[in-house]
Parts: C-alpha cells; structure tokens; sequence
C-alpha cells in the first residue's frame, strides 16, 4: 500500500496517509487566498479515515457554512480543509514530503481567481465548487 508523509512548517502537526487519494485541486476561492496569503491553494483529498497524526493534530475552525479547516497551532501553517459531514479531508499539497507527486486535476472558484493568476489551461475549470453531496 501507498504512503505518503508531510508536515506543516515546525512539524508540530505530522501526518502519514495510506492508500490513494481522490483527487488534486488547485482552489482559487478567497477564504484559500486569505489562509495562505496566497492566490490559490493546492489540495490533495484523502479519506479522513486514512489519515494518521503524528504527534499534535491540526487545530479545527469553521471557515464557512460549508466546511472548517484545519491550522498548526504553533506555527499557524494552513493544513486541512473538509467539508462538514463529509467522510474526505483535503491536505495542503505543498506540506507532503514530496508534493510534486500530486498533480492537479482541476480548478476551482475561478470566478474569484486573482486576475493576473494564470489558469492552467490543461486543468478542467469550474467557476465554483464542484457538486458535494454529504454523507446522510
């Protein structure tokens, strides 16, 4: 089975995931742009259950109505995002021992995209989310 490995800044939050993942997504919505201090942030979706903490889990907050995001609460680096009630969490690609493995399937939010952020062109585009349906 597959194992990957990352960490965030400090490495007070370490994690080690197994298995496949579903899929890689760069994210251009603004609350990812405020997060990062960035204009986009690429995640990488994980079923939570395969996902094991080493050491000090991510502290948790509600971003939106739709979902929460998980911070280092020593160094503040951006680690999480899911969905509420769903059973996957995404993980910020560039924290993975080795993010270039992760290559980006799409884009989302591209209405709210920064406009001098060149999209990928050989990304499939979504001016929003793609569709979500929690788990019931």
């Amino acid at each position: 089975m597959t194992h990957y490995r990352g960490s965030c800044l400090c490495g007070h939050v370490a994690f080690v995931v197994e298995g496949a993942y579903n899929n890689v997504t760069n994210c251009h919505c603004t609350t990812c742009q405020k997060v990062s201090g960035a204009p986009y942030v690429t995640w990488v979706e994980f079923p939570t259950a395969h996902i094991t903490w080493i050491g000090a889990e991510p502290t948790w907050r509600t971003s939106s109505e739709k979902g929460e995001r998980g911070f280092c609460p020593e160094c503040g680096s951006t680690v999480t995002f899911r969905f509420l009630g769903s059973d996957a969490t995404d993980l910020a690609c560039v924290l993975f021992d080795d993010p270039s493995i992760f290559a980006p399937s799409d884009e989302l939010y591209t209405d709210s995209r920064q406009d001098w952020a060149v999209l990928n062109e050989r990304l499939t585009h979504f001016p929003k989310e793609r569709a979500f349906k929690p788990k019931t």
